[in-house]
Formats: C-alpha cells, sequence, structure tokens
C-alpha cells in the first residue's frame, strides 16, 4: 500500500482539478451549449490551467527556481502560485464568466480565493496543501452540483471523499507535508467553496 499511496498524488496533482471540476459541472448540469462550445470550453481550460503551468514550472525549473513538479519547499511556492493566481484571473475574466458559465465561475472563484489565501500564508511561514486545497474544493463542487440539479450521485461524493483520504495519506507518506498543513489546506479549500454555495444553490 505504502507504493501505491504516492500514485494519489500524481492522479489528483491540483493541475487536474480544475479540468475535473469542468468535466463534473458539463456533466450535471443542465446546460444548452453545443459541441463546438464545450470542446471550446475544454481547450481554454487545458491551455490555462495544464499547459501553461506546465510550461512555466519547466523554465523555472530549467532556471533552478523549482526542483520538483510538487513544490514541497516552502521557497518554491510563491512564483507558482503567484503564477497560478495570475492565470485563474485571466481565465475568470476572459473565459469562465459569470453570465456564461454560472455555476463554473463560482467554483474557479473559490479556487482564486484558496490559491489568493495559500500565497498570503507563504508570507507567515504556513505551507497549505495545494493537494488538499484542489480536493476539497472539487468535492464541495460536486455535492453542490449534486443539489444544485437535484441529481443523486452518492456514489461520486463517496469517491471523492474517498480520494481527499488517500491523497492525505500519499502526501503524508511521501513527507511532502505535516498533518497541521494537510488540514489547513483542506479547510482553505473546502472554505471559499462552502461561502460561495450561497450566490449559485
Amino acid at each position: 500500500m505504502k507504493k501505491i499511496l504516492p500514485v494519489f498524488s500524481y492522479l489528483f496533482h491540483p493541475i487536474f482539478i480544475p479540468f475535473l471540476g469542468t468535466f463534473f459541472y458539463v456533466v450535471l448540469d443542465d446546460n444548452y451549449f453545443t459541441l463546438p462550445q464545450y470542446l471550446v470550453l475544454f481547450i481554454q481550460i487545458i491551455i490555462i490551467s495544464i499547459l501553461l503551468p506546465l510550461t512555466f514550472f519547466y523554465l523555472l525549473r530549467t532556471f533552478g527556481k523549482i526542483d520538483s513538479i510538487m513544490l514541497s519547499d516552502i521557497s518554491q511556492r510563491k512564483i507558482p502560485l503567484l503564477l497560478q493566481i495570475m492565470l485563474m484571473s485571466i481565465l475568470i475574466a476572459k473565459s469562465i464568466t459569470i453570465d456564461r458559465y454560472f455555476e463554473l465561475f463560482f467554483f474557479f472563484s473559490g479556487g482564486l480565493f484558496s490559491t489568493i489565501i495559500a500565497f498570503l500564508l507563504l508570507f507567515a511561514k504556513i505551507k497549505a496543501s495545494i493537494h488538499m486545497i484542489g480536493m476539497s474544493a472539487l468535492t464541495v463542487f460536486i455535492i453542490g452540483l449534486s443539489i444544485h440539479t437535484e441529481i443523486n450521485i452518492i456514489n461520486t461524493v463517496v469517491f471523492f471523499v474517498a480520494m481527499n483520504g488517500f491523497v492525505a495519506s500519499s502526501r503524508l507518506e511521501m513527507k511532502a507535508h505535516t498533518k497541521k498543513e494537510l488540514a489547513i489546506g483542506f479547510v482553505c479549500g473546502m472554505l471559499p467553496q462552502l461561502l460561495l454555495l450561497y450566490f449559485w444553490l
């Protein structure tokens, strides 16, 4: 089991959370978009939330600013988180707007707030788990979609609740975080999503 646990850190890396949130939004929400519109949405998400961060990662690694995509060192987190804040702001302002993708807008807005909180905590020498931020945010959003659409997806909810535990165990096994840092990350991801549920449920 100890050899398997690290796999969860890669399968549910924060870089994939925006894509997963968008996937469940498309599957569950009562949208009336055409296939080309869905394709454009996913292409934008993939470019801005996956490809560009990976490009920046390799650039930063080339210049010796970071040594791993897991960003285990607190001193290496400021630039990637700042870049993430900028990319998410662009995505919300230009693509995932409130008039186009109402519920998804609040998911990404919550993610932006969580990222800003994680960035600010660095100045207090607090390393919140970005993995747990992503997993807890995604789980709350999926639960919110289930309530909003009145679709029973209890098995999916249970799965992601369990994945929160596996990802947390994975981070502990890899010695990337303490239990306190995992708990802080969980709250940082969950709280903005819970607060924003008020505006779209």
